[in-house]
């Protein structure tokens, strides 16, 4: 039995097929001018390397900002309880998820079987988001993707102060001034936003095991600043962290498509 999940974050959409509980197949976009396009985009790129027709889909659900506009989706849920599911599903002891999306960071507790218990979630400012890491990313010069690796040959990190994206985004600068290496800024840059998750974090209390998904998950500076900071070592995913709000969605569509077929 084929099912889907299909994930549209605000800078990202992620699409997985599972068969039988197995998956199948997963596939990472940049998102579209509209969530309706993305889902379309990555979901039947997937099928198509996969060579799967839609029509072999019993059930498909959506998940992340454009859920409730995608229009080949039999059902949504919120990605709060699809990232909570997706995670226990991959590492059944996990207990708290730290998910940090494009434009909002979530902390997550679950019970032992990935039933959502609590969450907290910051989506006011796009301090402490993957948005955020871009844009100081753009003020350093280097892609955001190097701004893990580069801060791991770091001296010394800078402290950059400011909440607020914007005015952090002026402390880069003024660091560059001042001739300050970019590993160093960039370490700076990590241990900011960890900080600022950590915070957020305290908020819904943390229980073991801890896991990491989103986009940001991929930065092993945020993440080894993070891990500090809470003082607790990360479990990794046998799978992409980045799948896990599109894998949660699959696997809520398999149990959807089960209770159709019940007697």
């Amino acid at each position: 039995m084929l099912v889907a999940g299909c994930d549209v974050g605000s800078l990202t959409a992620e699409a997985v097929v599972m068969e039988d509980g197995t998956i199948l197949g997963s596939e990472i976009i940049r998102v579209r001018p509209r969530a309706e396009l993305s889902a379309r985009d990555v979901m039947y790129k997937l099928l198509d390397r996969l060579g799967i027709s839609f029509d072999d889909i019993v059930f498909c659900v959506s998940t992340g900002y454009g859920r409730e506009t995608i229009s080949f989706a039999d059902d949504n849920v919120s990605e709060i309880s699809c990232h909570g599911y997706g995670a226990h599903w991959l590492v059944p002891s996990i207990r708290t998820v730290i998910d940090v999306g494009g434009q909002d960071c979530k902390a997550i507790r679950v019970d032992g079987a990935g039933r959502l218990v609590d969450f907290v979630m910051n989506d006011k400012c796009a301090a402490g988001t993957g948005r955020s890491l871009e844009l100081m990313s753009e003020t350093l010069g280097v892609d955001v993707s190097e701004l893990g690796p580069l801060s791991l040959e770091a001296d010394e990190a800078v402290e950059i102060t400011n909440q607020c994206s914007i005015f952090a985004e002026m402390e880069i600068s003024r660091h560059l001034c001042e001739e300050r290496s970019f590993a160093d800024i960039a370490a700076g840059i990590n241990q900011s936003m960890a900080k600022r998750v950590k915070g957020l974090v305290g908020r819904v209390g943390v229980e073991k095991d801890v896991g990491v998904t989103g986009g940001v998950s991929k930065n092993a500076g945020v993440v080894k600043n993070l891990e500090a900071l809470l003082k607790v070592k990360f479990v990794e995913f046998p799978e992409d962290p980045q799948i896990i709000g599109a894998l949660g969605a699959a696997l809520f569509a398999a149990q959807s498509a089960a209770a159709s077929k019940a007697p």
